[in-house]
């Protein structure tokens, strides 16, 4: 019979999506509780399992880029918390989770506990970073607070053979995990406290170090002693505590926090091929720096050489301006003479005509005025042009070399020639050669010299 127009016909596949779409929007993120069954692994890595309890079951997957952040054996049995999207796999129709995250049953107390010391202690201000203590750069004395039989130690002492051979290395071994590792840890950082730095130099930085393994063999380093001890070291402490994903109370309170054990003796410990290298660069750098500073002041020196004018020419000029402004200042007078004296004849003239005696008087009172006038502007002048000369003259001589001979210092030259009286400056040892002669230009003469011996310094 055919099925009627009005009505709308999915396929299979039309109706697997459309509720996979349904249970992933309802369910974007659940936590199960469930016992595991039916593991299986392929070649993949991927997981395949199904969730129970007494009353019902779950298909699930965990693919196996998060399933290699499982810090525990997964088996068939396991009791487990798992985090996960709820999802349909489609071509068989199966209702599953797609799981992202897995704890082991009863973890969720341990996380909560975990938490609350962890808020507990961020607000006394433990993890502060302005306390957290540097590291030293080049350490001598290494404590490893760790077990004694753990690979952890192993993988430290192998970091430390192949980095810094000399490294002197103290073991301070305590359980790592169970009832006894809290207070053997605490015993260890007490030790480094009452260090006998009479018998045994102290050591320079703490590491704190065990393997990975799950929230409960971790335990230890999530218990306030441990945590209190490790703030109260005087010592910089480096966390080293787990893999990579594994965090601790003892890594946010440590002064750093090492992913691995091997990870914290590398932060510790300066590789020595590291540290020659870094001096290499160094020296190179300081190499570089010393021959530019130098190129500079030379460019510098010889830009002033360019630019310096002999003092005796400079003193030429000078008393040139100084006798051209004492011609025009005496034909300003002579001019200023004739002037008044024209003056003078036109006043007489009209004192003849009008013969005024009182005018007279008081012409004869502003004449002497500005005759006095007169030569003390004169005189104000000639002085005013000395003092000129006299500041122009200190300001050569403050640059002269002359004045530098007098402080002690020489100018050597290369012999001069014929009639010259300055010979070519010898500024480079490569200038000259052992057996030639050079003059030393003093402040009151000059030394006739000798070489014996040239030696080159590099820069």
């Amino acid at each position: 019979m055919a099925a009627p127009a009005t009505k709308r016909i999915l396929t299979v596949s039309e109706l697997a999506g459309a509720a996979r779409f349904l249970l992933e929007e309802r369910f974007a993120l659940v936590w199960v509780a469930g016992e595991i069954s039916n593991m299986r692994i392929p070649g993949s890595g991927h997981w395949y399992f199904t969730l129970k309890d007494d009353k019902a079951q779950i298909r699930c997957a965990m693919f196996a880029s998060r399933n290699r952040q499982v810090r525990f054996k997964v088996t068939d049995g396991a009791q487990v918390v798992l985090r996960g999207r709820v999802s349909l796999y489609e071509p068989r129709g199966d209702f599953q989770i797609i799981g992202e995250h897995m704890e082991q049953a009863g973890a969720g107390a341990l996380q909560a506990a975990f938490d609350a010391l962890k808020a507990k202690l961020a607000a006394e201000g433990l993890f502060a970073p302005e306390i957290k203590r540097p590291l030293p750069a080049y350490p001598r004395h290494v404590a490893v607070v760790t077990s004694r039989t753990g690979a952890a130690l192993r993988d430290i002492l192998a970091v430390f053979r192949r980095r810094s051979p000399l490294l002197r290395v103290t073991v301070l071994p305590v359980a790592v995990q169970g009832a006894d590792a809290e207070a053997e840890i605490v015993r260890a950082f007490a030790r480094l406290d009452a260090w006998p730095t009479a018998q045994l130099p102290r050591p320079d930085v703490v590491i704190l170090a065990r393997g990975g393994g799950s929230l409960e063999d971790l335990w230890a380093f999530n218990l306030e002693g441990v945590a209190r001890a490790i703030r109260d070291c005087p010592l910089p402490v480096v966390a080293a505590v787990g893999h990579e994903t594994d965090v601790t109370i003892a890594d946010f309170v440590a002064d750093l926090r090492a992913p691995t054990p091997s990870a914290g003796a590398e932060l510790v410990a300066p590789h020595v091929d590291a540290l020659l290298s870094d001096m290499a660069r160094s020296q190179r750098a300081l190499v570089s720096h010393l021959r530019a500073t130098l190129e500079h002041h030379r460019m510098h020196v010889a830009h002033l050489e360019r630019r310096l004018v002999h003092p005796g020419r400079m003193l030429q000029q000078h008393m040139q301006r100084l006798d051209d402004g004492e011609r025009r200042l005496h034909a300003a007078h002579v001019r200023m003479s004739n002037d008044r004296r024209r003056q003078l004849t036109e006043l007489a003239a009209r004192l003849r005509r009008i013969d005024p005696r009182q005018r007279i008087s008081t012409l004869t009172r502003q004449l002497t005025s500005l005759q006095g006038r007169l030569t003390r502007g004169v005189h104000a002048s000639l002085e005013s042009a000395k003092r000129t000369v006299a500041q122009t003259t200190r300001a050569l001589n403050a640059v002269s070399p002359l004045d530098t001979l007098d402080r002690g210092y020489a100018i050597l030259m290369v012999p001069p020639l014929g009639g010259e009286r300055w010979g070519s400056p010898v500024t480079r040892t490569a200038a000259t050669r052992a057996g030639e002669k050079i003059v030393a230009q003093l402040a009151d003469g000059r030394l006739t010299c000798t070489v014996e011996e040239v030696v080159r310094e590099d820069a």
